[in-house]
């Protein structure tokens, strides 16, 4: 593997983004990374100051001739999502991002490669590096914890921001601009038992639902990839065999679709029960036909269990989860191919006292997310769970007329001779939030291509970093005039 990323153009972007995949920096856990940036300015003389929100801030002074340019902030996350292959060893707090080029691209080795959103982050570093560069007023705005609440975002105060125009570095298909995005609210959802004794005379299983793709819950979802934890509770819910609940763990993070999951399981008829696997198994490979590859239904003897799951409420549990919207509910009719409504069935998990259910929802009409939610309530709450629906927030609703849209459509089209698709994102970029306290900004995200962003398979394309890093720094060039 060719470890060797400063090797890269541009080298600046690609130095600091080797620096930050050596800083672990996943989210609630950034304070090196923190600490990185802050060192970063006061080596460059940049003012700087951190916020009790844990967000970084960096100003840096217009170039002699360019102060009569609207101020530009540059805007990204400092954390990544922590994702990684069930049979890689690898510890998110304290090993580094082992980064490498494949052709041509950039992945990481057996876990997620953080270049969501650490390109945009070494992107903002390079131009704060660079005093060759001609620009306008430039802060960087370095947010915290965007993977797991958009902490950063909601903590940030009016007074600090100076700029007319935010420039956000997170998105993900190069020769797009994203001038709105998704709403979101979470459901955190609490299935309470009493474990009971496991009875003798059964044995003892693990089944697991493995090998799908994945990925970004808001900008997967539309690829109707497999949700594992639904997948999962099918079976059980469809088998002809007789199973006990033992215990379940699905899914990871509340906006990544769920690649995995496992339950332990008592049974009677091993040989059936693996039989109806294998059909099972054959069953999903057609279904999901072109959409994912390596769909895995395995079953395998385990150490027998002390406690299991009450049939009743275990039989509750996988009612609920298959039958609770998941997915695509709705799709946009003013923008094609963009989803509108959408919710992810995360992560399902026991502890021996109660099962734990966490769904992402997602959408650009606030009635529809909140209907969305009432939706996902009544299901689980029939089955005797307790929801509680919080960190609502709303989205960014687009205007074509901006002045820094028409600036970079004219900028693009300069440089690379048509224009840049615009449209909106169905994910919950920070710009919806922080347009919130500055309603006075002029907002545009965009970013180089990434793909399948929240897993082991994420990889940025090389050459549309360049491509992106050119785009960026002509549009700082060019920004509009006060």
């Amino acid at each position: 593997m060719n470890y060797n990323l400063e090797q890269l153009k541009p080298e600046l972007v690609w130095k600091h983004f080797k620096a930050i995949c050596q800083i672990p920096h996943p989210s609630h856990h950034e304070e090196k990374i923190r600490e990185y940036v802050v060192e970063f300015a006061k080596a460059h003389n940049l003012e700087y100051s951190v916020d009790e929100a844990c967000n970084v801030y960096i100003a840096k002074p217009a170039t002699p001739g360019y102060e009569g340019r609207k101020g530009i902030v540059l805007q990204a996350h400092l954390d990544m999502v922590p994702q990684k292959n069930n049979d890689k060893v690898f510890d998110f707090e304290n090993d580094p991002i082992e980064a490498y080029i494949d052709g041509e691209w950039v992945t990481a080795n057996g876990t997620t490669l953080g270049a969501d959103n650490g390109i945009g982050a070494a992107c903002i570093l390079a131009v704060l590096e660079d005093n060759t560069l001609e620009h306008g007023a430039i802060e960087g705005l370095f947010t915290a914890t965007e993977e797991t609440g958009m902490d950063g975002a909601f903590g940030l105060k009016g007074g600090l921001l100076k700029g007319d125009i935010l420039l956000n570095l997170d998105s993900e298909t190069e020769g797009e601009l994203y001038v709105g995005c998704a709403g979101g609210t979470d459901a955190n959802i609490t299935l309470p038992y009493t474990a009971e004794v496991a009875p003798q005379g059964w044995s003892a299983l693990k089944l697991e639902v493995k090998g799908l793709k994945g990925g970004h819950s808001g900008i997967q979802i539309g690829f109707q990839r497999g949700n594992a934890n639904r997948l999962l509770c099918r079976l059980l819910l469809h088998t002809e065999q007789e199973w006990l609940l033992a215990s379940i763990d699905g899914g990871g993070l509340r906006n990544a679709i769920p690649r995995e999951a496992q339950a332990v399981l008592l049974v009677k008829d091993v040989a059936a029960f693996k039989a109806e696997a294998a059909a099972y198994e054959k069953t999903l490979q057609s279904e999901f036909e072109n959409i994912e590859d390596s769909i895995a239904v395995l079953v395998e003897e385990v150490a027998y269990p002390t406690e299991i799951v009450p049939t009743a409420t275990a039989l509750n549990l996988v009612k609920a989860v298959v039958g609770a919207p998941n997915g695509v509910v709705k799709m946009s009719v003013e923008m094609e191919g963009l989803v509108q409504t959408s919710t992810n069935l995360a992560r399902v998990v026991s502890n021996g006292e109660n099962v734990k259910i966490q769904c992402l929802l997602r959408s650009s009409v606030s009635s529809e997310k909140f209907a969305l939610a009432e939706a996902i309530k009544g299901v689980f709450e029939l089955a005797g769970a307790e929801v509680e629906l919080s960190g609502s927030y709303d989205g960014w609703k687009p205007n074509m007329e901006s002045p820094i849209l028409k600036a970079m459509l004219a900028s693009y089209e300069a440089l690379y001779g048509k224009k840049p698709a615009v449209t909106a994102i169905h994910a919950g970029l920070e710009c919806g939030i922080i347009g919130g306290v500055y309603p006075n900004l002029d907002m545009i995200s965009f970013g180089p291509t990434i793909c399948y962003p929240h897993s082991p398979d994420e990889k940025v394309e090389i050459a549309s970093v360049a491509k992106f890093y050119e785009f960026l720094l002509h549009t700082l060039k060019n920004a509009p005039a006060k």
